[in-house]
């Protein structure tokens, strides 16, 4: 399943498992569709960081997860980044997120 994030300056799309993850970051019920208000936007953005600040920084709970983190190439905080760009501009252009 691919989860796609649309404002009026931009649409990303995520794989479903990992665009959950990062609307449960944001602080939002993993429910598709869904949408964040422009005005939220701004404490979305900032849970998001925040929460990805504290998840790079815990070591892995058990061996399992730390085989999980050596094979996987790419960081949740490097896939967080397109969503990041476009939370950041969204806000810039006072524009809405919605996802599907």
């Amino acid at each position: 399943m691919l989860v796609t994030f649309k404002t009026d300056v931009g649409n990303i799309s995520m794989f479903g498992d990992v665009a959950l993850h990062m609307i449960k970051l944001m602080g939002h019920s993993e429910t598709v569709p869904g949408a964040i208000l422009a005005k939220d936007l701004p404490q979305a953005l900032n849970q998001l960081n925040n929460a990805l600040t504290k998840e790079k920084a815990s070591p892995p709970n058990n061996e399992k997860d730390e085989e999980e983190n050596t094979e996987s190439k790419i960081s949740l905080n490097q896939r967080a980044t397109p969503l990041i760009n476009l939370l950041a501009e969204a806000i810039d252009a006072d524009c809405d997120l919605m996802w599907e």
